[in-house]
């Protein structure tokens, strides 16, 4: 592997730091976006269950918000209610979209860094074509008169570049198919979050008019 880095030159150092970063990011985001840390299946009709009559004390509202990203939306609403029990449909809505919003921004963290990578690599492997087609017409050059190329820079310069453009597609295919995966999981998962508060609400309102 690394006597492919070096036939590739200089300009492949570029791409082995984002694909480094890129399986870092992979690796976290698999790790962040786990359905038991972001939206564990039977929270909701626990937490319902358990406001079932009445509110819960601040403590295992606390637990609940440490549980997951559902549940520290969730919490949100509980909290309000607790903080204030004459607060409107309004201002309880509030509360928990603007929670919902915080995460969000939390779960969709890292994805436009990782679809950067999976844009920029096809085009730092290009470069590296470019550097390699140079290396290319320089061995080609005359030197005192005599026509011919250098064929060591001549083998280096095709080394580069096709190194660098297939180093570089390697790098992007997996990134853009990861930034794919990742997304559409966010998105099911905001769309769970979002269902998820609505019920509650309504759940609290009816609860408070009782």
């Amino acid at each position: 592997m690394f006597s492919i880095i070096q036939a590739a030159g200089w300009p492949i150092w570029s791409l082995v730091a984002c694909s480094i970063l890129a399986l870092a990011l992979v690796i976290e985001r698999f790790i962040s976006l786990d359905t038991r840390k972001v939206a564990p299946p039977k929270l909701l009709d626990e937490v319902i269950l358990l406001t079932r009559n009445s509110l819960p004390v601040p403590g295992v509202v606390t637990q609940l918000e440490q549980n997951s990203a559902l549940g520290e939306v969730l919490a949100s609403g509980l909290r309000a209610l607790n903080n204030n029990p004459r607060c409107n449909d309004d201002d309880l809505r509030s509360a928990v979209e603007g929670t919902g919003r915080q995460v969000a921004r939390r779960l969709e963290r890292y994805l436009n860094a990782l679809a950067t990578i999976a844009s920029a690599a096809p085009l730092l492997g290009l470069f590296g074509t470019v550097v390699g087609m140079i290396e290319i017409f320089g061995s080609q050059s005359t030197a005192g008169g005599a026509t011919g190329g250098n064929p060591a820079q001549l083998a280096q310069g095709i080394s580069i570049a096709l190194y660098n453009t297939a180093f570089g597609l390697i790098v992007a295919i997996p990134s853009l198919i990861f930034w794919r995966y990742f997304r559409a999981r966010v998105d099911g998962y905001l769309l769970t979050l979002e269902l998820a508060a609505d019920r509650l609400v309504r759940h609290l309102i009816q609860l408070r008019q009782r």
